[in-house]
């Protein structure tokens, strides 16, 4: 080739590689999408992930599927979809939480900020229950006995350095009492714990246990919040007995590897503000006794960095924190 065709012959080659990215992202989408959820199948948040996943395959324009990678809390899932081409056919179910508190808890084999939020759909309700024939009627109930055995009632949930653990400590500590926190792979497995009698009491979100607190099985003791509930009115919050420092919210949305194209990630938003208005993704979420809550990337940045600020104190003071 002559020297003076190089340059021209270069130029080519970078506008038809130009060409090729703009055209896989007008072809977008092609295939099915995968949320990549955290947890067990038939938990509470993939119960969710479940809801979105099938009302989103009506505006995605390919089918939406779930695929479960528990473990590490989290972790697991997130190092998959930063790990996989982005390219906007894998994305996230998770917590804003993981983000502001589980990855100070845990030395993690990636960088957290090559994933980024898209979308906020919904917020749990999230507290401390007990079975029915518990002797615990109420929270006080609870904290007395612990004195009285220190270091002997055993509490379950579903993973070291969630809000569902956090918490917890973060009220013992303050009550001057000792526990023994059971951590299981998911939901199913520490409500298995719980209703089996093989823990004293359990942590978990409305969701996961609100067919069994209608029923009259399982009743909560408080809900970590600052607010009551008008579905369950007599259930007081961690505020209201003194704990104003054990509210940690939880959202749950979507999040994307930092790299997808904007375009991709506008569709994907587009989509994810249509799932969210939709009548029937609001009606089923609230029938899991959760609280349906739209949020855009800037939301729930803004959530991750309060969080962070909230959280990271009381997991130093815990002994917790490992870092960034």
């Amino acid at each position: 080739m002559r020297k003076g065709t190089i340059i021209p012959a270069l130029a080519l080659l970078s506008l038809c590689s130009l060409l090729t990215v703009a055209g896989s992202a007008a072809d977008y989408p092609s295939r099915p999408l995968e949320i990549i959820c955290p947890w067990t199948p038939g938990s509470s948040t993939d119960v969710s992930a479940r809801i979105v996943a099938e009302v989103g395959s009506k505006y995605f324009g390919q089918p939406v599927v779930v695929v479960n990678k528990p473990g590490a809390a989290g972790a697991i899932a997130a190092a998959d979809v930063i790990s996989t081409k982005p390219d906007g056919y894998k994305a996230l179910w998770g917590s804003h939480a993981f983000f502001a508190m589980t990855i100070r808890t845990q030395k993690v084999p990636f960088k957290a900020d090559d994933l980024v939020p898209l979308a906020n759909f919904l917020e749990l309700r999230q507290g401390l229950v007990v079975r029915a024939d518990s002797p615990f009627k109420t929270f006080d109930d609870f904290l007395a006995n612990a004195k009285k055995r220190q270091g002997e009632l055993k509490w379950s949930h579903s993973g070291r350095g969630l809000v569902l653990h956090l918490i917890p400590l973060i009220i013992f500590k303050k009550a001057g009492i000792t526990t023994i926190d059971v951590p299981y792979k998911g939901t199913p497995e520490a409500f298995a714990a719980l209703m089996g009698g093989h823990v004293d009491a359990g942590s978990f979100s409305y969701a996961a246990v609100v067919e069994q607190v209608k029923a009259g099985q399982l009743r909560f003791l408080m809900f970590y919040s600052d607010k009551r509930f008008k579905d369950q009115p007599n259930v007081p919050t961690s505020v209201e007995l003194g704990y104003a420092d054990a509210t940690l919210p939880t959202f749950f949305g979507l999040y994307v590897h930092k790299d997808t194209p904007e375009s991709i990630k506008k569709v994907l938003a587009g989509v994810a503000k249509k799932i969210c208005e939709d009548p029937d993704f609001k009606n089923r979420i609230e029938s899991l006794g959760e609280q349906p809550r739209y949020g855009g990337p800037e939301f729930l940045r803004e959530a991750i960095k309060k969080q962070e600020e909230l959280a990271t104190p009381s997991l130093k003071e815990l002994g917790l924190y490992v870092g960034k």
